[in-house]
């Protein structure tokens, strides 16, 4: 009886809600009364024929919009291959339309044997802009997507445009994971809401300074409601097989958008390694030569989970709550070394044989919340955004090495211990406001805060006869917390035949760093600006010249401020370093394109305080560090030559090769140093359509990565080669795809560092000779286009290493 009340009040409620509107319904089939599915269905008004509501007809071709006022509207339904139905209607209550027929467009069908159109390349003065809406790159996941973007490089799951790693973005949001959680989530996505990929090489102020390159991802927009989801899985054959597979549900109504996308990943990749050191004695004379053949194991199972939500407040606000999660449960891996000494004459002294063996645990929990409201339709925007990441990892190490002499006698056995764990804090907010000036001018302007605090901890235990004790010089605790305030505006204005670009950032910076065991204090605080601009001439319908400059910083990532040291075993360890600076990045281009098919860039760039971890040897303990350093500089400048065509109806090439030269300069034990290298950097990009329905589609990709220099390391001829093919069936609904990658078996890595009495080499053999078959299956309303927010533009993320190497 007590439950009476509700009740009447539950209907007292549902009822007042059917009675704030009327509906309209209908149902549409083809001229043989077969229903059409997922026809779009849109009223407007019929003075203004501005947008009111939107739906879809279900799989009978029923539709129904609800919640609509008494009026007069203007009906549209529209589907691929038919004519599209404009009614005007009037509603003084419910109304049923009946059956409503449609009829076949002659000449929309006959565009339907090209299923899809051409991608097409737009260069602009800071950005190349590559349309892929309604292409067949589309059909797959999004890492396919960014793979076939030109310039765009995708190896051992790191993405890099021109040596660089890019801050990606989708709709102007930044995505907030590592290299290599970024590629699993860009995998589990679907690419079927994508509009264009902007590769943005000059960034305007709005985004972090540190945002040196910046790839976004733009979602198209879609006005009609209802539900859809994918399942996929795919299997990937290397040395070992690898599987990952997943969902994604996306719901749409009128005022709410609600996504979820869960994926699981579960690796184990190989590699193995042949080094080279050459220790040298007080005159610089070989001492010793230490050869070491060395395999590496990882094993890991990581669970991505995402959600977005979106709900219209009204029809100028829209409030927006994220979460993009990542739990790696286990990540272990298994390092086997064995070492060889030799005397100056290259005969065997003694051997040993190590094994590191380490387990490891994180998780990566970001969460969003925005704010947008839209003032007038002249662009007039406030926006607002808070976000909060923790993040968390431990790890537990075991190393043990056993000594044997040339003639296979034991000698010794060393063993250690060591426990290591890092939590984090990450809170930021910001506040933009964007307008147009003019009709060919607009205006953004906006602040953001930013707070870290990180506390990490290692603890290392010397095992002898099974019993642990305390190593103190090895154990450290260490707490650094950091403050950036910044502002920024930016101004844009076009000409008939000019365009220009102006930007102006500026950020203060404070940080302190305490070292609890060490009882070292490191603080710094300092003020930069970060200017950037571009200007572009189009001197006729076939010539364009542009010109650009950004300023910008790249700060050291946290683990690399941490002075803990980690042994990989008696005689490598690895080492955080405190004191590193800053790096100022000043970038200059200037540009020609040509018939939008030519282009021609001249670039200068300039790394001041440049970071590099390097192998440093320790020649009197033959030891060999491998730390973070500041150089004094790294000067960069190159030539870059671009084309892209279709060489037929179904073919589409893309070609650049840029020749380039870097040298970097530093001061090392009292020493100025410097070095140069001249280097060759070439990508050819193939895409072919087959079939009538141009369903089959195949990209094959070669990039030619020549001798370079990556702090004062010389890094041997690379050749990257891909090759994916993707087929569409069950109407699209279905995608099947088979990728294999490394064809040529030539994108192992080799380096070699030698200056001064540095002297040592590696050869890494890498897993990345694999073949992938994949799987996708989409259900629902398919014709939706989900606008997928991941995040805001958190370059504080990117400062956490996944400390997997």
């Amino acid at each position: 009886m007590k439950l009476t009340p509700l009740i009447n009040l539950l209907f007292l409620v549902t009822s007042l809600s059917f009675g704030q509107g009327v509906f309209v319904k209908g149902k549409v089939v083809d001229e043989h009364s077969n229903p059409i599915s997922y026809a779009n269905v849109m009223i407007e008004t019929s003075d203004t024929e501005t947008f009111v509501k939107g739906s879809a007809t279900d799989d009978r071709g029923e539709f129904e919009v609800i919640n609509l006022d008494v009026g007069t509207y203007l009906l549209t339904i529209s589907f691929m291959g038919y004519k599209d139905i404009r009614k005007e209607i009037t509603l003084s209550g419910n109304l049923d339309l009946g059956v409503m027929v449609m009829q076949e467009d002659l000449q929309s069908l006959e565009e339907i044997n090209i299923t899809y159109k051409k991608p097409t390349i737009k260069k602009e003065a800071d950005r190349l802009v590559f349309d892929v809406e309604s292409t067949a790159l589309t059909e797959g996941n999004m890492l396919q997507a960014i793979q076939s973007t030109p310039g765009v490089l995708v190896v051992d799951n790191s993405i890099m445009v021109k040596s660089v790693a890019p801050t990606v973005y989708i709709n102007n949001r930044k995505v907030n994971l590592s290299s290599s959680e970024l590629t699993q989530l860009l995998e589990g996505s679907s690419a079927s809401s994508i509009k264009s990929i902007e590769v943005i090489t000059n960034p305007p102020a709005k985004y972090d300074a540190e945002s040196g390159v910046v790839i976004n991802i733009v979602m198209g927009k879609n006005l009609v409601t209802g539900y859809k989801g994918n399942v996929f899985g795919n299997f990937t054959q290397g040395v070992f097989p690898r599987y990952n597979g997943g969902m994604g549900h996306y719901f749409k109504t009128e005022k709410l958008n609600v996504s979820a996308n869960y994926s699981y990943t579960q690796n184990k990749i190989n590699r193995d390694s042949d080094e080279e050191i050459n220790y040298f004695d007080s005159n610089r004379n070989v001492d010793q030569i230490w050869l070491s053949s060395v395999n590496r194991n990882t094993w890991s199972k990581t669970h991505n989970l995402d959600v977005y939500l979106d709900y219209m407040l009204s029809k100028q606000s829209t409030l927006s709550l994220s979460a993009n999660t990542l739990w790696m449960p286990d990540f272990k891996y298994n390092i086997n070394n064995t070492s060889e000494v030799l005397d100056a004459n290259e005969s065997l002294m003694y051997y040993f044989d190590a094994n590191n063996l380490s387990f490891d645990e994180k998780h990566n929990l970001g969460f969003n919340m925005d704010y947008v409201h839209n003032f007038n339709e002249d662009g007039e925007q406030l926006s607002a955004n808070a976000h909060y990441t923790t993040y968390g990892y431990s790890r537990d190490q075991s190393v043990i090495s056993n000594y044997f002499d040339n003639n296979d006698q034991f000698l010794q056995t060393t063993s250690y211990n060591t426990f290591s764990n890092q939590d984090t804090d990450i809170f930021t907010s910001q506040l933009d406001y964007a307008r147009a000036a003019s009709e060919t001018s607009s205006f953004e302007t906006g602040v953001k805060y930013s707070n870290i605090s990180t506390n990490s901890d290692i603890t290392q235990y010397d095992v002898f006869e099974g019993q642990e004790t305390l190593n103190p010089d090895n154990s450290d605790a260490f707490d650094y917390k950091e403050s950036i305030y910044a502002g920024y505006v930016d101004f844009s204005n076009d000409w008939d035949l000019w365009s220009l670009n102006f930007g102006l950032r500026v950020e203060q910076t404070q940080l302190k760093g305490i070292s609890i065991t060490n009882n070292e204090v490191n603080k710094q605080d300092y003020l930069s600006w970060f200017p950037t601009a571009s200007i572009s001439f189009t001197a006729s319908d076939n010539l364009s010249l542009y010109t650009n400059y950004k300023r910008s910083i790249n700060r050291p990532d946290y683990q690399s401020l941490n002075p803990f040291k980690l042994y990989l075993n008696d005689n490598t360890v690895v080492v955080g370093n405190p004191k590193l600076q800053p790096v100022f990045i000043d970038h200059a281009v200037i540009g020609a394109s040509f018939k939008n098919t030519y282009t021609v860039e001249a670039y200068y760039k300039v790394n001041k305080n440049n970071i590099y971890e390097l192998p440093a040897q320790d020649n009197a303990n033959n030891i060999l560090t491998y730390a973070p350093v500041n150089f004094d500089r790294t000067l960069e400048f190159g030539f870059d030559f671009v084309v892209n065509f279709y060489v037929s109806p179904r073919w589409y090439l893309y070609a650049v090769t840029s020749f380039y030269n870097i040298k970097d300069e530093a001061n090392f034990w009292g020493n100025d140093i410097s070095q140069d290298q001249w280097s060759n950097y070439s990508e050819l990009s193939n895409n072919w359509q087959f079939l009538k329905d141009k369903s089959l589609n195949a990209n094959l990709n070669l990039i030619w990565v020549g001798k370079n220099m990556q702090g004062f390391r010389i890094v041997e001829d690379r050749l990257v080669s891909s090759l994916s093919i993707s087929k569409t069936l069950c109407k699209k609904k279905l995608v099947v795809s088979l990728i294999a990658e490394d064809l040529f078996n030539m994108q192992d890595m080799e380096d070699a560092t030698r200056f001064l009495n540095q002297y040592n080499s590696r050869f890494n053999d890498v897993d990345s000779r694999t073949v992938k078959v994949g799987l996708r299956y989409n259900f629902g309303n398919t014709t939706l286009k989900s606008e997928t927010e991941s995040g805001k533009d958190l370059q504080e993320l990117d400062r956490l290493e996944t400390q997997e190497n």
